[in-house]
């Protein structure tokens, strides 16, 4: 990796079909996060699986970068980077982790419909993105789309639990660090901007997933560690690489909108994975949201 500085000229944000395909492909990616997680911390600890998948992720990080020479962050570049690595390294994996423990994926899908909107606000506070009202109106409806219709499906039982308030930080820190990251990426690209997040964190991860795996050595089955390996290469590596690619590109609060499909797709995936019955309200869920998706792609956010 090259010693030289890797402060570049910001790239602009540009409203192009590139950024939507790209957000969206960072979004199939996720789709699959909370039911993987589900599986993994089924059999292996809640810690191990949050850390050790982001150390197995940071090993793959450095190979790329040794790979491609890329250039070192500079010092407010890596101050940005660990805002990045505290949402999406540690922030998301470790508190879903905790609370798939004793919620089902189903579940934590409907509090995942409030990370657009989480998105959004950090777009606005830490990118000085300025969306239009009708942005926020297309946004608003999907948000209710999505709601009323997990709600319908019974997805949702009970009241607030500890698990919700640990979907809650996790989606309010995974919310900071897709802002964070997101600008990050007009100066490094998507893929420097998450293999440095998670080079730095590797100090942390490695300490606690070696003090989790002694205080509970991992023992699983076949499905928990291809679950993990899921995590590992695809939720908390590769999917970032489109994604951020994407919030650069298109504008964090536009292309984050593309979220708003991601909790009806972990219900498809369920559906597919475990023979669950797809309702029609599911198809007409997804074609609204879809709907609200198009609509937010098709309006104009301000610079500050």
């Amino acid at each position: 990796m090259s010693q030289q500085s890797s402060a570049t000229a910001t790239r602009p944000v540009t409203v192009d079909a590139a950024g939507f395909v790209l957000g969206a492909l960072g979004v199939l990616a996720f789709s699959m996060s909370l039911p993987a997680t589900r599986v993994a911390v089924h059999e292996l600890d809640p810690w191990f699986v949050a850390f050790g998948r982001a150390v197995g992720a940071g090993l793959l990080a450095w190979a790329y970068l040794r790979a491609t020479r890329a250039p070192r962050p500079t010092a407010h570049q890596w101050r940005r980077l660990s805002v990045v690595a505290l949402g999406v390294v540690v922030g998301f994996p470790l508190f879903t982790s905790l609370a798939l423990t004793s919620q089902t994926a189903a579940h934590g899908a409907v509090v995942v419909c409030l990370l657009p909107a989480m998105t959004a606000v950090f777009a606005v506070l830490r990118a000085g993105e300025r969306p239009s009202p009708r942005f926020w109106a297309a946004a608003g409806a999907g948000l209710l789309a999505v709601l009323t219709f997990i709600g319908a499906s019974g997805a949702v039982r009970g009241g607030l639990s500890w698990a919700d308030l640990y979907l809650l930080l996790a989606i309010v820190l995974c919310g900071l660090g897709y802002a964070e990251g997101g600008v990050l990426a007009r100066e490094l690209g998507g893929a420097r901007t998450i293999c440095w997040a998670l080079l730095l964190s590797l100090p942390v991860t490695v300490a606690v997933t070696l003090a989790a795996a002694v205080a509970d050595p991992p023992r699983a089955g076949g499905h928990a560690w291809l679950s993990f390996a899921y995590l590992t290469v695809v939720s908390m590596f590769l999917g970032f690489f489109a994604w951020y690619a994407g919030l650069a590109r298109g504008g964090i609060a536009r292309v984050g909108q593309i979220q708003l499909a991601q909790p009806v797709l972990t219900l498809l995936w369920s559906a597919l994975l475990l023979s669950e019955t797809v309702t029609p309200a599911a198809l007409l869920a997804a074609l609204v949201v879809l709907a609200c998706v198009v609509l937010t792609q098709r309006t104009r956010a301000a610079a500050r």
